[in-house]
């Protein structure tokens, strides 16, 4: 029915593509609203009853429906216009079955990922909850394996990102901590203090801006293998280091100086200069793009060096990114919130979960933002809303060209009526 909209439950996220409070601006607008039915779900259903929506377990009558994440494929409306992250768009092997089947039942799909305006920056993305769930939970780590080490430490009462009741509650216990560094210090051990970032994007911004609540000091790259740093530091400030993409790759060739357009274009002409820095760094947060023919951040091979040596520094990753085998060669799964951490021992290639062995302790949630549901799906469905009305009434019967829906959406069709759009047949070669 045009004009009405669905929201379909999520099966293991909190997170919600459009807010009650969303919904009622909505309805405002002659969009009517039936919400799925969720025990999961951060707002609960008379949230959205209160509002106007209906809710209930049939969607079938919905013109377009809005999800979060992958719909599972037994739960594919046949000929229904779906909104979600498809994860499908770099030819994921583990979703071919699910766009095969959108395919097969004459589904039309949006992705999110691709909503991008004309200059490719994406409109509407939960980035940025990623990087403060990833930083947050990253300093819990960080306190959490200091503890186990015997090591008293001020980190050690930050909590995980979803143990608070709200960004703003964990933004002030962080606030908390950075003052009683300011007014007791560190412990020598693990003076100085360092978080290394990597990446320019949301995630990198926003975890950036979390560690900023603490008592910063910004330093170079250069300045951190400086020997006026490594021997003149505090131990009531934490530092921080920002590694642009042209600090982490180095040209293969000799004395040539790195050309980052040259490295986008031809990256097999260099390598990775990043365990250098590595060793100086306490915690690293990686929030980089990555595609395999790009070097890696960080090998197995680098970590066995690191934990080589004596006390290794790097006690922590948090691998925002979640690329498995990417970036960080060592990130071998995807954790949960429920069991969020492993530590890697370089020396037999093996993970265990938790804080202790021989290694690094890695974090790779690959749902950080549902860590802070309620934030992060209202400042997404802020970049949602504008779009929802016209999508809701739109004729998704009529053929693609003659689709009249926003054009970001338009570029963000990945399938209309069963068949792969123009710019998205690349992908019939990985449903092959």
């Amino acid at each position: 029915m045009q004009g009405t909209i669905g929201i379909r439950k999520e099966e293991k996220d909190r997170r919600v593509a459009l807010t009650p409070k969303q919904i009622q601006q909505l309805q405002e607008q002659g969009v009517s609203t039936i919400v799925e039915s969720s025990s999961k779900r951060a707002f609960v259903g008379d949230d959205y009853a209160q509002v106007g929506a209906t809710v209930g377990t049939d969607l079938s009558s919905c013109n377009i429906i809005f999800g979060v994440k992958e719909v599972p494929i037994e739960c594919l409306l046949p000929g229904k216009t779906y909104c979600f992250f498809s994860h499908t768009i770099k030819g994921q092997s583990h979703n071919m079955p699910l766009l095969q089947q959108i395919l097969t039942g004459k589904n039309s799909l949006f992705d999110y990922e691709r909503v991008v305006n004309d200059k490719g920056f994406r409109l509407i993305a939960f980035g940025k909850f990623a990087g403060f769930a990833g930083m947050i939970d990253s300093l819990w780590a960080y306190g959490q394996r200091l503890h186990r080490e015997n090591v008293s430490n001020p980190l050690a009462k930050v909590k995980q990102a979803n143990e608070y009741d709200s960004l703003e509650a964990a933004k002030n216990a962080i606030r908390e901590v950075g003052q009683e560094i300011s007014q007791n210090g560190l412990p020598a051990e693990i003076t100085p203090l360092v978080c290394g970032f990597t990446g320019s994007g949301r995630v990198s911004q926003g975890a950036r801006e979390i560690y900023d609540l603490l008592p910063i000091v910004e330093i170079t790259p250069e300045e951190l293998l400086s020997s006026s740093f490594l021997n003149e530091n505090s131990n009531k400030v934490v530092y921080k280091v920002h590694f642009a993409d042209d600090k982490i790759v180095v040209p293969k060739e000799k004395d040539k100086a790195c050309d980052f357009n040259e490295y986008l274009e031809s990256p097999e002409k260099y390598e990775s200069c990043f365990a250098q820095y590595a060793a100086h760094l306490s915690i690293l947060i990686n929030g980089i793009y990555w595609e395999p023919r790009y070097p890696r951040l960080l090998t197995i091979d680098n970590l066995k060096d690191l934990y080589s040596q004596e006390n290794p520094r790097l006690k922590v990753i948090g691998d925002i990114t979640c690329d498995i085998g990417g970036s960080v060669e060592f990130t071998v799964k995807a954790t949960k919130t429920v069991n969020p951490v492993f530590v890697y021992d370089p020396f037999v290639q093996k993970d265990v979960d938790g804080f202790e062995g021989k290694g690094v302790v890695v974090l790779a949630v690959d749902n950080l933002p549902g860590e802070i549901p309620k934030e992060s799906s209202a400042t997404f469905g802020e970049g949602l809303l504008p779009f929802v009305a016209q999508l809701a009434k739109a004729d998704y019967s009529v053929p693609f060209s003659d689709l009249d829906i926003p054009e970001p959406f338009k570029r963000a069709m990945i399938v209309h009526n069963g068949q792969l759009t123009e710019e998205y047949t690349y992908l019939q070669r990985y449903l092959s």
